[in-house]
């Protein structure tokens, strides 16, 4: 993909970003490298290779899904206006 200057300067206008020439220009310049980069990445055939998930070889430690806390609702509901079936009651905001 091919990018020119006028490009740069239309997203810059767009962004309301106010760059100078040289400094488009400079933009230029390293969005054309990284086209190019991109370029070259997806020219690599990758036919068989399975995604991965980190580029190194790392497994995330997974805890036992067990409850570590109290069932503390009927404490928290004590300071509550109005309560329901173990439900907090608020007034009705929209008609």
């Amino acid at each position: 993909m091919s990018i020119s200057l006028s490009d740069v300067k239309r997203v810059a206008s767009l962004a309301r970003i106010a760059v100078s020439d040289a400094e488009a220009e400079a933009v230029l310049n390293q969005l054309s490298g990284i086209f190019g980069l991109i370029e070259e990445m997806q020219a690599v055939d990758t036919t068989g290779i399975e995604p991965m998930s980190h580029a190194q070889e790392i497994f995330l430690r997974l805890r036992n899904d067990e409850v570590t806390e109290q069932d503390q609702h009927e404490a928290f509901q004590k300071g509550a206006p109005q309560v329901e079936a173990g439900l907090y009651l608020v007034p009705k905001v929209i008609e």
